[in-house]
């Protein structure tokens, strides 16, 4: 594992994961890190990070190798999530771009469908996205507005999405629209909609207070025309159940990125008070900050902890969507108390956005909102008491 807990190994890592995760801190080192800043300026990731990712084979870890993918397991995919944020990055688009679109593809998608769309996601070429969020239906997706409506051999799509990650610069996306209005969340259904397609139109790239390296956008659909082909599956109405079955992935996922966020966070941290001096001392010779530090480090050993569980639970596919809202909520609620506690031992250039620790901490914010909102999560879980 990593410098903070050097003993540390999860049950599900084996030779070939510790492989990869030393393989992907070395590139994120070198291609992630250094570019916070200038991803921030320009709101949005080089394409050909995208590319590079990929051909270093981070891409679509655990798609199958038929369809462009690596051929990993979900462990792997994941691993390589927590490296990204070990790295300290705040921008760039994976969980989405990899470790879930593609996902309702390669679950549920045709032959054709798979064949058609994910090689060129793995590959790098195509950037993916999926849009569920709507002006008025965030974690609610029984509210969707967005319709598809049947025309001869195609599905017409009206409406609009928006805080879509990678929305800016995607090429491949995942609507969620409405074949019947009347239907209820029986209605609900998923379609792959190429971004040059006529009626598709990128809105505003918005503008965030933390993550702003990410080209978080709006989306338009106005009379945008897709073949009937592009239908996720078989049939329509089954978009409710295909999101129900990814959404426990997609939380865990967000469950793990936070784990990495507050180990970078408290590394970082520790590095700064050895070498920044206070009367006389350094700043970590403070009882204080020993103590502040070693509450934080054990929060993120045990939030740690769960989320390898999950991770486990996945690969085992037992991963339900209670469990992976609890690991969601505790390790999102440890992300930003480590970050606030952590930025406090940096002083007043703990504040200034040139740190990443101030990065990490704006970034965190939004861990508590999106995948569905924290008092979401708390909802779920509570179904089953």
């Amino acid at each position: 594992m990593g410098a903070l807990f050097p003993e540390y190994r999860p049950s599900w890592e084996g030779e070939d994961h510790q492989a990869l995760r030393a393989h992907a801190r070395e590139f994120f080192a070198k291609e992630m890190t250094p570019n916070q800043e200038k991803w921030a300026e320009q709101h949005y990731v080089d394409r050909e990070t995208w590319r590079k990712t990929a051909a270093a084979g981070l891409v679509g870890v655990d798609m199958p190798e038929e369809y462009g993918g690596q051929g990993g397991d979900a462990a792997m995919e994941m691993l390589v999530a927590d490296e990204l944020c070990l790295a300290k990055d705040t921008a760039f688009g994976y969980g989405v771009g990899s470790t879930i679109t593609p996902h309702y593809i390669v679950e549920y998608g045709t032959e054709e469908q798979k064949k058609t769309w994910l090689p060129a996601i793995g590959s790098g070429e195509k950037i993916a996205a999926v849009a569920m969020t709507e002006p008025g239906a965030g974690s609610d997706l029984k509210g969707v507005r967005t319709t598809a409506k049947r025309d001869g051999d195609s599905y017409v799509i009206n409406g609009s999405k928006t805080f879509i990650t990678n929305g800016g610069s995607a090429d491949t996306v995942v609507v969620v629209a409405k074949t019947d209005a009347e239907a209820g969340h029986k209605g609900i259904s998923l379609f792959v909609v190429d971004a040059e397609s006529e009626g598709y139109s990128v809105g505003r790239v918005l503008d965030k207070i933390g993550r702003r390296g990410a080209d978080t956008a709006e989306l338009f659909f106005n009379d945008l025309r897709v073949p009937a082909e592009n239908l996720i599956g078989e049939e329509e109405g089954q978009g409710f159940y295909q999101l129900m079955k990814q959404l426990p992935r997609e939380r865990l996922s967000i469950a793990v990125d936070s784990v990495g966020m507050a180990e970078a966070a408290i590394l970082d941290t520790i590095a700064y008070t050895k070498e920044r001096g206070a009367f006389g001392q350094t700043i970590f010779d403070f009882q204080n900050t020993k103590f502040e530090l070693a509450d934080c480090k054990s929060k993120v050993l045990a939030a740690r902890t769960m989320a390898d569980l999950g991770v486990q639970m996945l690969l085992d596919g037992t991963l339900d969507a209670a469990t992976a809202s609890m690991m969601k909520l505790h390790c999102t609620e440890v992300l930003g108390e480590v970050t606030d506690r952590c930025l406090q031992l940096f002083g007043g250039y703990g504040y200034m956005m040139e740190y990443p620790i101030a990065q990490m901490y704006a970034a965190a914010r939004v861990a508590r909102i999106y995948g569905g909102a924290n008092e979401i999560m708390k909802e779920l879980i509570s179904r089953g008491l």
